[in-house]
């Protein structure tokens, strides 16, 4: 059947632009996440003492609410603030709530999905061609991230290598950037994952940004070139792919990884609470349901048991274990599950301190840091727990900008700063492994 002209005509027009919106990622406007966080509101709520903490706590406990800072209702506590993101339909009742108990609270962000349109949605065409093209300056699907990957390794063979450790749950492969210059004899090395939890987009940001700077300042970086001399740095850039593309996808503020549990509907584990070591006990939630859920038992996520199984096959080169998160301002080491001084806390927080110092130089940023029981919160099944048990003695965790006013929605101008500052905090950290630290060898393993 022939088409008139007109019909012809719009035809050829729809046809333009399904291949511009394939080939350039559209500015999606109030589409982003169809709409789904319209009106939403992010509370700060602070409790002045234990009374308000007591009241707060029945509050959220009785309200389906997405906590931001803490992690969970049971964290909360006098004079620390709390940050909760609030649907539409409860934040009217929730101002009620909090203004007749006389709790002192403010609206950080008045409307969530704004935000995150200010975050993501106006944004230039994507420069994925090749590597010398890509902008490090963006957020990145987790598609794009593994593309870039396989280019960095592809053209930087002299000091990159790829590879995968295994698959997650959903079936994506686990892959790692082994950077450094090749050496016949065994180097000491510095284990980095990002993107523990899913919706803390600026730690796959910085990963990527610090394998760019390596490679990029090996010739003219003397202090770089030493690094890579005498270390290897493996990078894992997305540890949580499946959660991390549901950010992308779905739901912006999912935490846990993907898996399914056949008693609940809820999906997911929190990979920082799964871990072999004082395994779902305070600061862990037994419930599916509850975004700090350790998991059916240690290591249940293969996400999970694809790093370990690695660390602890390297544990004797693997000198210094750093996970990235966000946010909060702060590096924090172990212990993360009790009230207690590591062995070698001299060593550990002369590092932290020249970390943060460094880190302070470039933009006069402050970081608190020491021990993430004390400098945060309890939490069992962590990673630098299990990293330190393990035997590797420096572990770090990281929690990047900011503290609060954009939260996990930290702008892509950021982005640039928020790196620049880590980095340089990471090399000051990787720095003192080619130093000697003395320390109480006969107390180890450390947990």
């Amino acid at each position: 059947m022939e088409l008139d002209r007109g019909s012809a005509f719009r035809v050829s027009v729809l046809l333009a632009c399904v291949i511009i919106c394939t080939n350039v990622q559209c500015p999606a406007g109030a589409y982003l996440y169809n709409n789904r966080y319209a009106g939403d509101q992010i509370f700060r709520i602070t409790p002045s003492n234990d009374e308000e903490v007591q009241v707060l706590q029945k509050i959220l406990g009785h309200m389906k609410v997405d906590f931001w800072q803490p992690n969970s209702v049971t964290l909360i506590c006098q004079n620390a603030t709390v940050d909760v993101h609030v649907k539409r339909n409860d934040t009217r009742d929730l101002h009620a709530r909090l203004k007749q108990q006389h709790l002192e609270y403010r609206v950080f962000i008045s409307n969530l999905q704004e935000e995150i349109e200010k975050q993501t949605g106006r944004r230039s065409p994507r420069k994925r061609r090749s590597e010398s093209q890509y902008d490090y300056e963006v957020y990145h699907s987790l598609e794009e991230i593994q593309g870039w990957m396989s280019e960095i390794n592809r053209t930087n063979s002299h000091l990159v290598d790829m590879f995968s450790i295994g698959k997650s749950y959903e079936g994506r492969p686990l892959y790692v950037l082994q950077i450094g210059k090749r050496s016949r004899h065994q180097k000491k090395a510095v284990w980095i994952d990002c993107g523990v939890h899913a919706r803390e987009w600026i730690g796959p940001a910085f990963c990527q940004w610090f394998v760019k700077e390596a490679i990029n300042s090996y010739q003219h970086d003397s202090v770089m070139r030493r690094l890579l001399n005498q270390l290897h740095f493996y990078i894992m850039p997305v540890f949580n792919v499946d959660g991390y593309h549901f950010s992308w996808t779905t739901d912006r503020f999912w935490r846990k990884t993907r898996s399914k549990n056949h008693r609940f509907h809820c999906r997911g584990v929190d990979a920082n609470r799964n871990w072999k070591v004082k395994w779902c006990e305070e600061g862990a939630s037994s419930h599916p349901c509850d975004d700090t859920y350790c998991g059916p038992y240690p290591e249940s996520e293969p996400e999970v048991k694809a790093v370990a199984k690695f660390l602890r096959k390297h544990k004797k080169r693997v000198k210094s274990y750093i996970s990235i998160h966000a946010y909060a301002q702060m590096l924090l080491y172990p212990y993360s599950y009790k009230y207690a001084a590591i062995p070698n806390f001299n060593c550990v927080e002369s590092a932290a301190q020249s970390a943060v110092t460094a880190l302070y130089s470039a933009y006069g940023v402050r970081y608190r840091y020491g021990p993430a029981s004390t400098t945060l919160y309890v939490s069992s099944g962590s990673s630098i727990d299990w990293a330190y048990r393990t035997g590797i003695p420096y572990a770090f965790a990281f929690e990047l900008r900011d503290t609060g006013h954009f939260g996990f929605l930290l702008p892509e101008s950021l982005i640039n700063p928020t790196c620049t500052e880590t980095l340089r905090a990471v090399k000051a950290i990787a720095s003192g492994l080619l130093k000697k630290c003395e320390t109480d060898r006969d107390r180890f393993p450390y947990i």
